[in-house]
């Protein structure tokens, strides 16, 4: 039995920008369920369509408003990814409005919702659920150094920085991979990932010791949906904060390509919370070979084509312009899958996919 499509309350309260309100900004471009509302005082009466236009969706002061729509919500979505997933504390009487009011809560916190005896009190006593996204697996396993099916390919988009676009390129491969006529699979490997596609892992919430174990699970599973999988990428490999992830991906997908993600003009990683401190982002020539360096260690992979992120470059002509300049830069194919689509680059992602000897040798090794 197919469960009912729920009608979400995203609550991204002073907190509406790329950065911070990521999750709501995915789930909202790439979600299937019914967003009714953002809540959100310090933007109310204004509507999601002046940054996501085509997304007619208005902002809300108050639950009650949100609850007096003519479609209200039956789930409040937490739309927020800050630094550390930490609740913040001024949302506490919100969230426990909410359940008040007989809705669930889904969150992609580090601050497991769930956990907390206040709002489990609450949650009971109303008959409605809580869902942590980032509470990890109850299968605990150690990499074995799975081979991929042969007639599989896989993909992971990996990223000069955090939170520049990783899941969306992702995403959009499989968009344009569908339109041609492939049977392509996303792996969510990150809290929005996964409220997007309904199964997957939060691998940064996984025991070091088990990341690579689980990606690897992950990856069967994957094979089981779709011929072309692609994995969400998160982190950055060079990053102080967040590259074992990073690793932990790489090693335990063990791709045969990867999509390098990078974001013109940004200079430096995002560190907000070490103001102080001053990370430059790596030359990507030099990106690139470093990751298929640091896959090798493993399993042999290539970076097959570069998704750009040209939001800091509003005019199209200059943003177009970036992309061939990186073409010449790195010799490989590159466009804004956000922006311009991938109807163009993943055909010649598929390309160079296919023509990879490890490709070819595992296709070999299923036909003997």
């Amino acid at each position: 039995m197919v469960a009912p499509a729920r009608r979400l309350l995203i609550l991204t309260e002073g907190q509406w920008h790329v950065h911070n309100a990521k999750t709501a900004m995915g789930v909202i471009r790439y979600g299937t369920e019914e967003v009714v509302a953002l809540l959100d005082s310090t933007i109310a009466g204004r509507n999601v369509a002046e940054w996501m236009p085509g997304h007619d969706i208005p902002a809300v002061a108050t639950l009650e408003a949100a609850m007096a729509l003519p479609s209200p919500p039956d789930t409040l979505l937490i739309g927020i990814a800050p630094t550390g997933g930490k609740l913040p504390e001024s949302w506490r009487g919100t969230i426990l409005g909410a359940i008040r009011a007989g809705l669930a809560v889904h969150s992609g916190l580090h601050t497991f919702l769930g956990d907390d005896p206040e709002f489990a009190a609450a949650a009971r006593a109303a008959g409605v659920e809580i869902v942590d996204y980032r509470r990890p697996p109850e299968r605990r396993e150690t990499a074995v150094g799975r081979k991929h099916r042969p007639g599989s390919r896989s993909i992971l988009t990996v990223g000069t920085d955090c939170a520049i676009g990783k899941m969306s390129v992702a995403l959009e491969l499989r968009r344009s991979a569908l339109k041609a006529g492939d049977r392509p699979a996303f792996v969510p490997t990150g809290q929005t990932g996964m409220m997007i596609e309904g199964w997957g892992v939060a691998v940064d919430r996984v025991i070091s010791d088990f990341v690579q174990g689980t990606v690897e699970w992950l990856m069967e599973q994957a094979e089981a949906r779709g011929d072309w999988v692609i994995v969400e990428g998160q982190g950055s490999l060079d990053h102080p904060a967040y590259s074992s992830v990073t690793l932990g991906l790489i090693h335990g997908a063990t791709p045969q390509a990867m999509v390098m993600v990078h974001k013109p003009g940004l200079a430096e990683h995002d560190f907000d919370h070490l103001p102080d401190a001053s990370f430059p982002i790596a030359r990507l020539p030099d990106f690139i070979a470093l990751h298929e360096t640091v896959a090798g260690l493993v399993a042999p992979s290539k970076v097959v084509g570069i998704a750009l992120n040209t939001s800091l470059y509003p005019d199209e002509a200059e943003a177009r312009r970036i992309i061939e300049w990186t073409e010449s830069e790195t010799g490989l194919p590159a466009a804004d899958p956000v922006r311009f689509g991938a109807d163009d680059l993943w055909p010649a992602i598929r390309r160079r996919v296919e023509a990879l000897p490890w490709v070819v040798a595992n296709d070999a090794r299923g036909g003997a």
